[in-house]
């Protein structure tokens, strides 16, 4: 099956391949007015000048298309560069057939609407003024379309007055004049109004678009919240049967230490997943009334991973802290700490080796970078990393990162997750302070 190229999927690329049926139709329309002309009026033009600039545009547009094939995505730049390109070839068209005595010099408006439209501010302002040179430029310097000596010859009287070659001298009646102004009118106008509705056109698209992801992160939150609930309920039966069959086989192996021990820890675990349970349970009414306090960042860092070194004993982990961070605070739940955690169990999961942990003040923001030094995300799995199902530890559900981002987001901070110069992965967590400090 053929495979269309990512390329042409965007949206940039989509626009490119719109100029280039436009240059087409610009062209046939050019081509079949000379032929219609040559034919049936026989007027002396420069047949020879259009055809090679209409050859040269068109063999420029079939590089355009190729180009559309090509892996590159398209810039804003070569956009800006190929509306250039269609004044540039329109300015040399309309110099040989009559300047801004054409009537088609009103075309300079359509790469500019498009420049309004699709690109930044200040490429349509560019657009503006280049067009707006060359049609002013042309009020005095251009090839007349016919020879008005010639229809003189014949008794005719022009239309419009007399322009022979160079001449700055040249005189433009009213008529032209009016043209002119009603062209920059028209320019000034679409730049400024264009660009205004165009941005506010994306400003909404991109407000939308955000909107969406956030309904669909809420109801996949929802999804996995609807699940655990119904896991926790499920788990509490055979962890009570457990726990009752655990109590009725200690004593009956008291003279075996090996077992007995075993039984302990096993006991011990049980009593670990109902307590886990429980906190569960707490948490979610906790959250439900929105209960939030606030806590020093740096002791609250501290105790998360005390916490957090008693589930895994095995890891080194080491927390650097900036010296303005001492009188920092945050609004903080039972939730956060849980996001934490999960960020430093993946640091673990990577490497139990020298994790750093380290905490820095921006004026309104608290920093926390957690880095490991594991073998890094690989480039396939960056896009996908925090969505949820998605893991690349090769074992669990995929729910950690996912739950993270939403957490972290609900917070008003962020979570960006890249691989370090040296080796390993960095999760930086940036979250907003609860109040301004001296």
């Amino acid at each position: 099956m053929h495979q269309i190229p990512p390329a042409l999927l965007s949206a940039s690329t989509a626009n490119l391949r719109r100029l280039a049926i436009i240059r087409v139709i610009l062209i046939t329309s050019i081509a079949t007015t000379l032929l219609y002309i040559y034919f049936q009026t026989r007027l002396e033009l420069m047949y020879e000048v259009y055809i090679s600039i209409l050859a040269v545009f068109a063999l420029l547009n079939f590089a355009t298309m190729w180009r559309l094939y090509q892996p590159w995505p398209v810039t804003d730049i070569e956009y800006f560069a190929q509306l250039l390109l269609d004044i540039v070839v329109l300015t040399g068209l309309l110099y040989f057939s009559g300047g801004a005595t054409n009537p088609f010099v009103s075309y300079y408006l359509v790469p500019l609407t498009i420049c309004a439209a699709l690109l930044p501010w200040r490429y349509t302002w560019i657009i503006a003024g280049a067009s707006l040179l060359a049609y002013t430029l042309m009020l005095f310097f251009y090839q007349p379309l016919i020879d008005n000596h010639a229809t003189h010859a014949h008794g005719e009287v022009p239309l419009l007055p007399s322009v022979q070659g160079h001449s700055a001298q040249s005189s433009v009646n009213l008529h032209i004049l009016g043209m002119w102004f009603n062209f920059a009118l028209s320019a000034v106008l679409i730049t400024y109004f264009v660009v205004i509705m165009a941005r506010a056109l994306r400003q909404q698209e991109n407000t939308r678009i955000a909107n969406r992801e956030d309904k669909l992160r809420d109801e996949q939150i929802l999804a996995v919240a609807t699940l655990a609930a119904g896991t926790a309920h499920e788990l509490g039966t055979p962890l009570s049967t457990m726990t009752v069959l655990l109590d009725e086989m200690e004593p009956s192996n008291d003279q075996n230490p090996v077992l007995s021990a075993d039984l302990k820890l096993l006991k011990q675990q049980v009593n670990r997943c109902r307590g886990i349970l429980k906190g569960l349970v707490s948490t979610a009414e906790t959250h439900s009334h929105g209960q939030k306090s606030a806590v020093e960042v740096n002791d609250y860092l501290q105790q998360i991973i005390t916490h957090w070194q008693v589930l895994r004993p095995s890891a080194s982990i080491t927390l650097t802290t900036a010296p303005d961070v001492d009188d920092a605070h945050l609004l903080v739940d039972a939730t956060l700490e849980q996001a934490i955690i999960n960020l430093l169990n993946n640091a673990a999961d990577a490497c139990e080796q020298d994790i750093k942990v380290s905490i820095q003040r921006q004026p309104q923001q608290m920093r926390i970078n957690i880095r490991d030094h594991g073998p890094g995300i690989a480039l396939d799995q960056a896009e996908n990393i925090g969505k949820p199902f998605i893991s690349n530890k090769g074992k669990g559900l995929g729910l950690g990162l996912f739950l993270t981002h939403a957490t972290i987001q609900r917070f008003g901070g962020a979570i960006e997750l890249y691989n370090h110069p040296d080796g390993g992965t960095v999760a930086q967590l940036t979250l907003p302070l609860s109040m301004p400090t001296s």
